[in-house]
């Protein structure tokens, strides 16, 4: 099943950009043995978008017909790690093809311009900036590939 980060705008070369991408990688490389994979980030470029609404329209157009969608938001469900991996792996073996995590733009998701979600993520209630989420996100995807694998990367 594949996992792809869609996220409005895109993180220029750099620390964060480093950081998303050596998670993805490793996810994937991971996440074969178990079918997972790969993991992927799609960025949206929100330059003409103006308003939540348009951010969320464009996010909607970009979700492939059958995929899981996951929404980042701060009212959402704080599941831990091993919590989300379960998740993760039922979705797997009921035989879904993809799973969509959308992370929005500053002022959120608008949910009227969106199809139901399987699931509103939160990583806690505080609000952190969006690259910092998508870095968080990456790294979430790696884990819970990780312990789906029974690799020795998560601790208890």
């Amino acid at each position: 099943m594949k996992l792809r980060i869609a996220a409005l705008g895109r993180i220029k070369s750099g620390p964060e950009r480093t950081l998303v991408d050596d998670y993805l990688e490793r996810g994937t490389a991971t996440g074969r043995s178990v079918g997972l994979g790969p993991l992927v980030e799609s960025e949206l470029d929100n330059r003409s978008l103006k308003s939540a609404s348009d951010e969320s329209r464009a996010l909607a157009t970009s979700l492939d017909p059958g995929a899981r969608l996951i929404l980042l938001d701060e009212r959402g469900k704080a599941l831990g790690s091993r919590q989300l991996a379960r998740q993760i792996g039922q979705w797997r073996d009921e035989g879904c093809r993809e799973a969509v995590f959308c992370i929005g733009g500053a002022d959120g998701h608008d949910r009227s311009q969106l199809p139901q979600p399987d699931l509103m993520l939160a990583f806690g209630p505080a609000v952190f900036p969006h690259k910092l989420v998508r870095v968080m996100l990456a790294e979430q995807l790696y884990r819970a590939v990780s312990i789906q694998a029974g690799t020795p990367y998560h601790r208890d």
